[in-house]
């Protein structure tokens, strides 16, 4: 189960004062250096955190790291803003990630939760999705755990899908990692990465998993990868950056 490690955060305490301190580029160096797997931002129209700068600056850097991928995350259908935001489909153009995630998501949210919704037209996001593909990026689309709804985003193209984790977490932090209800959560992703699986779709994982929530998320064997950033670098503040990462690679490992 690869870490990739979002840096939402760290642009958005740069951005509370002018200048570059902390610099996202040297966060993503720190932990690379310290064993993550890849880079995940996902930068919003409003860009109250990753601006398209740092997106370009993350390229250029990991140039310099073969093997270590970077995810772009963000709506598909945003489009270009008077504020310098170039539109989602120009980034990925531009950047040419690795992995592109696509997310439901609008301004008005703190932060994505929830997945998908894929019972109706389909035809403009599966033009997406072929658009990206096209352009190198592997396609993976935020979802919840639900069989339909993932056996309707294998129809409409995607290569991945990542689980949205927030209600697995929630029930963790709630009840506790041994609670029947925590388990029966853990159960509720193990089927929905296995049918993904089973349908050819690769699975990843993220939203509010943390060091105590993997050490039973981690049993799901059908996930590839994990994007974390809230807990990461919230939990950096007290143990700092470089040991952080090294604990959740602790935990992924077993």
């Amino acid at each position: 189960m690869a870490l990739s490690v979002n840096l939402n955060k760290v642009a958005l305490v740069r951005n509370s004062r002018e200048g570059d301190s902390p610099s996202v580029v040297r966060a993503a160096e720190t932990v690379l250096a310290a064993g993550a797997h890849g880079i995940t931002v996902h930068p919003r129209p409003d860009q109250r955190h990753i601006r398209p700068s740092d997106v370009t600056g993350l390229v250029a850097l990991l140039r310099g790291y073969p093997g270590i991928e970077i995810n772009i995350e963000g709506n598909p259908f945003a489009g270009p803003r008077d504020n310098g935001y170039p539109g989602f489909d120009a980034l990925i153009e531009t950047a040419r990630p690795h992995q592109a995630t696509l997310v439901p998501d609008d301004d008005n949210q703190l932060t994505s939760d929830h997945g998908f919704d894929l019972t109706g037209d389909n035809a403009a996001l599966a033009e997406k999705i072929a658009r990206y593909q096209g352009l190198g990026a592997r396609v993976s689309l935020f979802m919840d755990p639900t069989l339909e709804q993932i056996a309707l985003a294998k129809d409409i193209g995607t290569d991945r899908i990542e689980l949205y984790t927030g209600p697995f977490a929630a029930t963790v932090k709630t009840l506790g990692i041994d609670h029947d209800d925590s388990v029966a959560s853990l159960e509720t992703y193990l089927h929905a990465a296995r049918y993904a699986s089973q349908l050819g779709l690769g699975v990843n994982a993220g939203h509010d998993l943390d060091l105590e929530n993997l050490k039973l998320f981690r049993q799901i064997t059908e996930v590839s990868e994990v994007s974390i950033g809230h807990a990461l670098i919230t939990t950096a503040l007290e143990r700092g950056l470089s040991e952080t990462v090294r604990a959740f690679l602790k935990v992924l490992a077993g």
